[in-house]
């Protein structure tokens, strides 16, 4: 559709509105869950999540469960029944939410949304472009131009707040028991700070996260991965499948790490980014029975067979021998 326009509106994200098919009224910002195109008009965004945007969303749902989880566990201690039943009412918390979330935005009622396409980072990050075409006054056009991958994570992370408080502290009181006073409410204060610490980091680091999230996922998979290793002093593979937590915490890592490779991605060269794979290695086992070995590893063995090779055509009969130059007597004296 062609909109005759005398002027086009300055800054990226300043558009007009369309009335009857004509664009009309002033420059400025364009409402909630609309954004400009190339001619300056505001449009509305119809649009469903890419499969990036939906393995964004399920990152950034993933970081209160799995706090919730390490926080769970950190407090509760190796003895205490409790700490399976609380996993299982944060994960129930963070799925009602997020359920929740998918019907309160629009459309209203149904598990899906419409989104506007992330075209670049300044998406994101809107306040930082508002024009001042006369150098003076600033024509001011924020607005949510990621529409609703922004909000949306705030709305999720109200949401896990209010679910946690109606049913983590009664649930805390009748089962945990066994804990002390102190000790019994204490994964739920650690949720009071670190809440707030995500909702700042998706206002402030949301548009280098998005971007950013599958390369976090992979470092801290196997980071995690070999910090648990090390301190559970894991070393071979029958002191791993001796304990069914360990298998957990082994098979939650390997999850994690496919989903970093997925994002990566995107479905289109995933041939391509499974050598991701070869970083993460199997713990070594101390029986004499063959194992999987790394690629370093074989790459090392590879280099142990081929020295003795190297040494043998290094001293063979085809090298050139130098001549030993004649000895001269002491106390001789060179003559030219």
């Amino acid at each position: 559709m062609s909109v005759a326009m005398s002027s086009t509106c300055p800054g990226l994200y300043c558009g007009r509105m369309m009335v009857n098919g004509s664009a009309e009224g002033e420059c400025g910002v364009c409402p909630r869950g609309e954004r400009t195109n190339l001619q300056k008009i505001c449009e509305r965004c119809t649009e469903s999540p890419e499969l990036y945007d939906w393995l964004y969303l399920g990152f950034m749902a993933m970081l209160p469960l799995v706090l919730h989880w390490f926080f769970i566990e950190w407090y509760s201690g190796k003895k205490s029944s409790s700490a399976l039943l609380q996993h299982v009412t944060a994960m129930l918390e963070c799925s009602v939410s997020a359920v929740i979330t998918l019907l309160v935005t629009e459309p209203v009622g149904t598990l899906g949304i419409r989104s506007c396409r992330v075209q670049m980072l300044s998406d994101w990050y809107t306040m930082l472009y508002n024009p001042s075409p006369d150098y003076v006054n600033t024509l001011h056009c924020t607005q949510e131009a990621v529409y609703p991958l922004y909000t949306i994570i705030l709305i999720y992370y109200a949401f896990c707040l209010v679910m946690m408080m109606l049913l983590r502290p009664l649930l805390v009181k009748k089962i945990a028991c066994g804990l002390g006073k102190s000790d019994r409410f204490k994964s739920i204060y650690a949720a009071l700070y670190f809440f707030p610490i995500l909702t700042v980091l998706q206002a402030v680091g949301g548009g280098l996260l998005y971007y950013a999230f599958p390369y976090i996922i992979l470092v801290l998979s196997l980071v995690t991965l070999a910090v648990y290793m090390s301190a559970s002093e894991i070393q071979s593979f029958k002191s791993l499948v001796t304990k069914k937590k360990r298998l957990v915490v082994l098979f939650s890592h390997w999850l994690l790490h496919a989903y970093g490779i997925v994002s990566i991605s995107r479905l289109d060269r995933l041939e391509q980014d499974l050598c991701w794979l070869w970083f993460q290695d199997p713990p070594s086992s101390t029986s004499p029975r063959p194992s999987l070995q790394s690629p370093a590893a074989s790459c090392r063995r590879e280099a142990a067979d081929t020295e003795p090779a190297r040494q043998h055509w290094l001293s063979g009969p085809h090298r050139v021998q130098r001549k030993p130059r004649p000895s001269r007597p002491r106390g001789a004296v060179e003559t030219t």
